[in-house]
């Protein structure tokens, strides 16, 4: 039955993934993203959906903000601890949805994706009433001002939301920008006084072929 309701909508995706299809194939990638499937379902409450998946991203429908934090929390979560996944990220935003079978429409859906683009790995945004509910739960968020986002017409204020402590210990490969473990990594270079880690002995070969073209990846300068 179609209808409008309230939701709070989050895009939850992969950060990197097409660096690493490139670096790994399309076979390692279906599984990688089968994997964040997965993951979601997992981190789902009685009320909460997976509406769809997109290719590496999926998305999901809350009734509250609240919900919508823990859910994407837990995602987070799972794919740090999940050897060999990429770091996930999302974006959070409340609002009126139409429903029309199994999905959802409308500005609400659009503004959650667009976001959700704002995004680096590892990092929650989210729109105010979101942030709201965040902070009054005591989570640390961080208003970053307003942007222009595409297709929306006015600029959209946008809050970081720390959902977890920091992640330490840990790089991306600048390959295929696979989170790994320093003390387990594959291989480590150095180049022009920066450290670098790396999934596997082929994205190793394929930074040693073109360094320039990965420097600054999730890096860290070499102790002299």
């Amino acid at each position: 039955m179609a209808g409008q309701l309230w939701r709070t909508i989050a895009f939850v995706d992969l950060a990197g993934f097409t660096a690493l299809t490139e670096a790994h194939g399309d076979e390692l990638a279906a599984d990688v993203a089968e994997r964040l499937e997965g993951l979601a379902r997992m981190a789902l409450g009685p009320a909460d959906s997976l509406v769809k998946t997109i290719g590496d991203a999926v998305m999901l429908a809350m009734p509250d903000p609240w919900s919508g934090i823990t859910v994407v929390r837990r995602i987070l979560e799972g794919c740090y601890e999940t050897p060999g996944c990429p770091l996930a990220r999302a974006g959070i935003h409340h609002g009126p949805v139409v429903s029309r079978g199994q999905d959802l429409f409308g500005s609400a859906v659009n503004l959650a994706a667009r976001v959700t683009g704002q995004t680096a790995g590892g990092q929650v945004l989210s729109t105010e009433l979101v942030a709201q509910r965040a902070r009054a739960r005591g989570l640390r968020v961080t208003n970053l001002g307003s942007f222009d986002l595409r297709n929306v017409t006015e600029p959209v204020e946008l809050f970081d939301l720390l959902l977890h402590a920091p992640v330490t210990g840990g790089a991306v490969d600048p390959v295929c920008r696979m989170h790994v473990e320093r003390d387990t990594a594959a291989g480590r270079l150095r180049y022009e006084g920066v450290n670098y880690w790396f999934c596997s002995l082929s994205c190793v070969a394929a930074f040693s072929e073109r360094p320039e073209r990965y420097k600054g990846v999730s890096a860290e300068a070499a102790p002299r």
